[in-house]
């Protein structure tokens, strides 16, 4: 595994985001509805394809929180959300490139594949 892929601290913010800190010093934050929006499951996947919004629900509780985290293996972190959604692995590697690339729709990319 390349280590600018290998995290170092992980600071889950359950009411603003996620903080990855990887093992080169390198620091990514992101906020809570841009990974929400992002998810890369195969229900979120497939409502984006058909322009369909990811989140908010009708029926989704406000605001927007992570329960939970866990790590999936060494490279990637799964975050389960207060609408019971939980199913999306965000890679470390691909948060990484988007992060740098400084592109919202740069995840987004890798997560409808």
């Amino acid at each position: 595994m390349d280590p600018r892929h290998q995290p170092g601290p992980i600071d889950v913010q359950r009411d603003t985001g996620v903080t990855i800190t990887f093992e080169d010093g390198y620091v990514a934050s992101f906020d809570l509805m841009t990974l929400r929006l992002a998810c890369a499951c195969a229900q979120c996947r497939g409502m984006r394809e058909r322009d369909i919004e990811v989140w908010p629900a009708p029926t989704s509780p406000l605001p927007l929180r992570i329960d939970d985290a866990e790590l999936h293996g060494a490279w990637g972190i799964r975050l389960i959300w207060n609408d019971d959604h939980g199913t999306g692995i965000f890679p470390f590697a691909a948060l990484r490139e988007w992060h740098e690339a400084g592109r919202t729709d740069a995840f987004s990319d890798y997560a409808n594949h």
